[in-house]
C-alpha cells in the first residue's frame, strides 16, 4: 500500500494564524536574500500564504524582521517578543 502525500505541512493546521509579533515563525518562511517563500516550496495553502505575505510586510515595516539580504544575515535573527512589559 502507497503512502498517501499531504499536500499541506501539518505543522501548521488550516486554523493557523500567523501574526506579525511573531518573527521566529516568520523567519522560517524567508529565503536566501530576503524574499518571501513561495508556497510551493512552503506547503502551505493559500489563504496560509497570503497571511504569511501580509505578516511579514507588516514585521518588516515595524522593524521586527530585516529586510532584504540582511534577513540571512546570523547576527540579525529575530529574538522572541516577551509579553511582560520591560522593567527598569
Amino acid at each position: 500500500m502507497k503512502k498517501v502525500r499531504t499536500k499541506f505541512r501539518s505543522e501548521y493546521p488550516i486554523n493557523f494564524k500567523f501574526d506579525y509579533k511573531d518573527p521566529l515563525t516568520l523567519y522560517r518562511f524567508i529565503m536566501d536574500g530576503g524574499k518571501i517563500t513561495p508556497s510551493r516550496i512552503s506547503k502551505i495553502s493559500l489563504a496560509q500564504q497570503k497571511q504569511v505575505a501580509r505578516a511579514v510586510k507588516l514585521a518588516r515595516n515595524l522593524a521586527l524582521l530585516p529586510i532584504g539580504i540582511r534577513a540571512n544575515d546570523d547576527f540579525r535573527k529575530p529574538e522572541a517578543i516577551s509579553p511582560k512589559p520591560f522593567e527598569i
